[in-house]
């Protein structure tokens, strides 16, 4: 049987390009794209950075620690709680001790050296403010001039990129307002932060709270006096990267990069087996009448499927050998163009793991044998009567099997779609299921193609066919006869389209979702926002807002709250710390039992998510700073979109600083009054104040970066195994059709109408996938909008017409090109000669 298959690939090459490539290029992204998904598994071990010369570091616990039945489940805290004053007295008995106090600050009209890496500071935003007695424990050394030695002196980090010199006043934001300062020394960047150095006592005034301390003294000694202290740690040795700004930013900055790639990936292998048993069930039918020379040469059913294998298993090892070349060849050069487009940090980069490329070929080669099962199967059935059969024109009937896979895979998909809708709509919103939920439906549509195709190609060319002319009834009566060949033209359009109208319509429809939830919930005229996440609000601008005659003022907190859910787990939760009453003049929170108005401080706002969502009922739960209370569930909220999160009063915010104001202004009062007071103490503490709109449309704006970049990548993947699939298919079908394209022209037909019909036929198979793959898209764009309905969120679906345009487009052109060339190539022969010609 081998023989016999490589003879038969051989003589028939062109039949079996467009499964090599297709097979070959979907190896070589799966091996590209595990290359560096194994990359993302290991970030690079820091040792400490802010306290590396620092012996000995004491803070607030920074973990959560729980003991539960299966074992300590642990979690981190966002607002660890501050060394006292009594244990920072205590342990300076014990030796020298450096007090550390870390604060946002804003650098004005100049340019920071940042970290070359997170971005951090370059342009001022996302400093930090240290005392300078503990630069040493980096340790920072100076680069120019000295140490800070007066209010109003700083030193700052500056390097190749800065502007900043020694001398120079810069205009310096922190939580005490706003004032020019003299620089007067520099130091190198670290890599981990952009700092400005305060004197030790304009540190301790800006920032009273002591949040770490370095103390050069015996360890033992150290933990003996701070075990005496509630929810507070010793840091020595490597522990003391737990004290680094941000310690795991290397883990979290890959975890998108991840799921980015699984996607990829996952997306690759779903394409790839769909276009190949579509090109391979297209090449079975092409040798109907080849495998019945077979047959009735005496081929047993079993041997004629045993040839289709032993094609697909040469075909499968070939192309899996070209893709992982060619994943070994793109993989350095994804890494690379992940990291500058900061979709990936950028360090990133492939390492030297060889797994991928094993997976990678072994799929391939099980892609390319489960892509023949059925058209084996097929070949199997193939009678030695077909050998004498002329007539090209395809039944349009489905074997039983097919019919019920199709009506399981289905039925499938719907009901997924049904108990999702029903027990949790909201899983339908996450990223995860609205990328898979559309492949069920897709297959399912692509196993009834030879019953959809028909109809759907005689209601799309019923208007070309009324034309004058013979081209449009042509075309219509070619693609419905030859229904294995428009179905096999029209699948990786039906793939691409609905994957395009699925991704970027439901993206879409959600971001329009939570803009309609914020301009619902948001009713105060004016928000002001911290800039950067951890940064609070100048305490004076808090304080002259408040002092704003005619307005009314809700200042709002970042914090968390963490539950144990099941005696097993601890999830957190993201928290706001209001004011009831305040929070109620400037909001509308989407309340389905209970009253904001019950929130104090022995309670706590939920949403519909959350294990407990009883009014009155009694929860036990861990505030940011790891302290633990019970709390009364106050009232709760439906869970909308995901962002209706829990809220708490400021006592409980675990030391959460102020970084969000709602000013509403009162009835009867001057609103143009209000803005300029406002905007007064903005320019006086450097706080940039928004109006409601402009803020709504700066924070909901429409999806953008890592998450825009990561389904353009899938498109494009999509898109690219369209044109392969399409070239591929297109040739195959053009080069089994020369005999009829001769007899047209023997029956008076010219070179342009044949060219013309061939272009008229493939336009008519792409707007056949393109409505099918629109049908399935609007399938998956309804499930959305019903789980948006059940979540009480009022939005239109928004269909992206200009990402669906562009695919049919792209599709339409690719069709339309590899149709008419090798139809023009094979004109070139005298139409009596491919008449006569014999395959």
């Amino acid at each position: 049987m081998l023989s016999i298959a490589l003879r038969s690939m051989r003589t028939r090459w062109v039949t079996f390009v467009g499964s090599f490539l297709a097979l070959a290029l979907g190896v070589g992204i799966v091996a590209t794209t595990g290359l560096a998904l194994a990359a993302t598994f290991d970030a690079p071990r820091h040792g400490p950075e802010r306290f590396a010369a620092a012996p000995v570091v004491v803070r607030g616990e920074d973990r959560l620690r729980v003991g539960t039945p299966i074992g300590v489940r642990t979690q981190e805290l966002t607002s660890p709680r501050p060394v006292p004053a009594e244990l920072v007295n205590a342990l300076a008995e014990l030796g020298r001790t450096v007090e550390d106090r870390t604060f946002p600050v804003s650098v004005a009209g100049a340019r920071l050296d940042g970290d070359g890496e997170s971005g951090r500071g370059a342009d001022g935003e996302g400093t930090v403010g240290h005392p300078w007695p503990v630069a040493a424990a980096a340790p920072y050394r100076l680069a120019t001039g000295r140490a800070p030695a007066a209010a109003g002196e700083v030193v700052v980090t500056a390097g190749n990129g800065s502007d900043v010199r020694t001398g120079e006043r810069i205009t310096v934001t922190t939580g005490s307002g706003t004032a020019a300062r003299t620089v007067v020394g520099t130091v190198r960047p670290a890599g981990f932060e952009t700092a400005v150095f305060f004197t030790a006592a304009e540190s301790a005034r800006i920032s009273p709270a002591v949040d770490a301390v370095v103390v050069h003294a015996d360890p033992a000694a150290v933990r003996a006096v701070v075990a005496r202290e509630d929810r507070m740690a010793v840091l020595t040795g490597d522990d003391r990267r737990r004290a680094d700004p941000d310690p795991d930013r290397d883990a979290e900055a890959l975890v998108s990069v991840n799921a980015l790639l699984g996607t990829a990936a996952g997306i690759t292998v779903f394409v790839s087996v769909f276009v190949v048993a579509s090109t391979f069930s297209f090449a079975v039918a092409q040798r109907r009448r080849e495998f019945g020379l077979l047959r009735t040469a005496g081929a047993t059913p079993g041997q004629v499927r045993r040839t289709v294998y032993a094609e697909a298993a040469v075909i499968g090892v070939l192309a899996s050998a070209a893709g992982c070349g060619m994943g070994v060849l793109g993989a350095p050069r994804l890494a690379s163009w992940m990291a500058g487009e900061q979709i990936a940090p950028r360090w990133f980069e492939i390492g030297d793991q060889n797994w991928p490329l094993h997976t990678a070929f072994w799929t391939g080669l099980a892609v390319a044998l489960a892509g023949a099962v059925a058209a084996s199967r097929r070949a199997g059935r193939v009678g030695p009567v077909e050998a004498l059969r002329e007539s090209a024109v395809d039944s349009g009937s489905m074997p039983l099997s097919r019919v019920l896979l199709g009506a399981a895979v289905l039925l499938t998909g719907v009901v997924l779609l049904g108990i999702a809708l029903v027990q949790d709509p909201g899983s339908l919103l996450k990223r995860k299921t609205y990328v898979t939920q559309p492949m069920l439906l897709i297959v399912g549509c692509a196993l009834f193609a030879p019953v959809l195709v028909r109809p759907v190609t005689r209601l799309l060319a019923w208007a070309p066919a009324q034309l004058p002319g013979a081209t449009g009834v042509l075309a219509r009566e070619n693609a419905s006869a030859g229904l294995r060949r428009t179905s096999a033209v029209a699948a990786p359009v039906i793939v691409t389209v609905a994957l395009a109208a699925s991704l970027m319509g439901t993206t879409a429809t959600l971001d329009e979702a939570r803009a309609v939830e914020a301009r619902t919930q948001v009713t105060s005229d004016f928000v002001v926002t911290a800039a950067g996440e951890g940064a609070a609000l100048p305490p004076e601008f808090v304080e002259r807002a408040r002092r704003i005659r005619g307005a009314v003022v809700s200042a709002s907190r970042s914090t968390s709250v963490t539950v144990l859910e099941e005696g097993t787990a601890l999830v957190t939760s993201e928290a706001r710390a209001v004011d009831a009453a305040d929070a109620a003049a400037v909001s509308a929170l989407p309340v389905v039992a209970g009253s904001l108005a019950g929130l104090d401080d022995g309670s706590l706002v939920v949403n519909e998510e959350w294990m407990t969502t009883t009014v009155g009922e009694r929860v036990g739960v861990w505030l940011a700073d790891g302290r633990k209370v019970t709390l009364r569930v106050a009232a709760v909220l439906s869970t909308g979109t995901g962002n209706n999160g829990v809220y708490v009063t400021p006592r409980n915010a675990g030391g959460a600083a102020v970084d969000r104001l709602d000013v509403k202004v009162r009835d009867g009062e001057g609103r143009s009054a209000v803005a300029a007071q406002l905007a007064a103490a903005g320019r006086a503490t450097g706080t940039e104040v928004a109006t409601r709109d402009g803020w709504l449309a700066e924070n909901h704006r429409r999806t953008g970066g890592d998450t825009r970049l990561g389904l353009l990548l899938i498109l494009l993947i999509a898109v690219v195994y369209t044109g392969i699939a399409l070239a591929g298919t297109q040739v195959m079908a053009t080069s089994d059709r020369v005999r009829d394209l001769a007899v047209l022209r023997l029956a008076g037909a010219t070179k342009a109408h044949v060219l013309r019909l061939v272009g008229a036929e493939a336009l008519v198979v792409v707007a056949v996938g393109a409505v099918l793959g629109g049908a399935v898209a609007a399938l998956n764009l309804l499930g959305v909008r019903t789980a948006l309905a059940r979540l009480d969120v009022r939005s239109a679906v928004v269909v992206p017409w200009g990402a669906i345009g562009s695919v049919v487009a792209v599709s339409a052109l690719l069709a339309v090109v590899f149709a008419v060339l090798p139809a023009w190539l094979a004109l070139r022969v005298r139409p009596v000669e491919r008449a006569g010609a014999r395959e």
